[in-house]
């Protein structure tokens, strides 16, 4: 733990300084990111309409880049992610300025030689960082033996020796019943359609007979009630003139 703490802080140095250095100077480097820039802009239109259209507009993204995950990785936060971030950063914010197959003079391109070396080595030191889990068991080896686990659980579980073949035999049987079900499903629906517009038709004829026997009797009920006041009222009248 305590050399971890010692080597990220370390290898997240150079990144920093060389993000900040970037900012400071964004012609150079965007004069050093150019090759990486037109490599990106020569991609699919999907991966090119992401890049920046200014190259060093480019440069200073990537620069930002750099500070950002070097300061996870040195302080230890999201240190496997901000070193797999940071190897993508090498490139555009130095590689690019180390062609020494460009360069007429020898010891110039010793030096830049030299200098991609050295950012390979960079890179090199970022992916053991970005797979280093801390000792712990990674995710992918855990789910793989969980995976092994469970399989071997439920063969254990099953009362014949031959757990294969009983899961392969269960797996048809279950197949077979879905489609079985799935057949079953499609005659209802088809046997509920068939039967569905006669039975529509019916209700359609009878709700319009109903509608006009009680519009009839509706009628009636409303005219026997206005007789029914009326000589309720004739009667009151002659029980007060009394």
């Amino acid at each position: 733990m305590l050399m971890r703490r010692i080597a990220r802080p370390l290898l997240a140095a150079a990144f920093i300084g060389q993000g900040v250095e970037a900012l400071r100077r964004p012609q150079e480097a965007g004069r050093t990111a150019r090759p990486a820039f037109e490599g990106l802009k020569g991609m699919p239109d999907e991966i090119a309409a992401k890049v920046p259209s200014d190259v060093e507009t480019f440069a200073k993204a990537n620069a930002l880049v750099q500070i950002g995950g070097g300061l996870l990785l040195a302080s230890g936060r999201l240190p496997r992610v901000a070193a797999a971030v940071l190897a993508g950063t090498v490139i555009p914010g130095s590689a690019g300025g180390h062609l020494f197959w460009t360069e007429p003079d020898a010891q110039r391109r010793a030096e830049q030689r030299q200098a991609l070396l050295t950012d390979i080595s960079l890179i090199g030191g970022l992916m053991i960082a970005a797979f280093d889990t801390a000792g712990k068991p990674s995710l992918g080896w855990r789910a793989r033996r969980a995976a092994r686990h469970a399989y071997r659980r439920a063969a254990t579980a099953l009362p014949t020796s031959s757990g294969d073949a009983v899961l392969d035999t269960v797996g048809d049987k279950v197949s077979a019943g879905l489609q079985a079900g799935a057949e079953h499903g499609r005659e209802l629906a088809e046997r509920v359609s068939e039967k569905a517009g006669p039975l529509l038709e019916v209700a359609d004829e009878r709700g319009a007979q109903l509608a006009e026997v009680a519009a009839d009797r509706g009628t009636e009920l409303a005219h026997a009630a206005r007789e029914s006041a009326t000589a309720f009222a004739h009667n009151a009248r002659r029980h007060l003139h009394r």
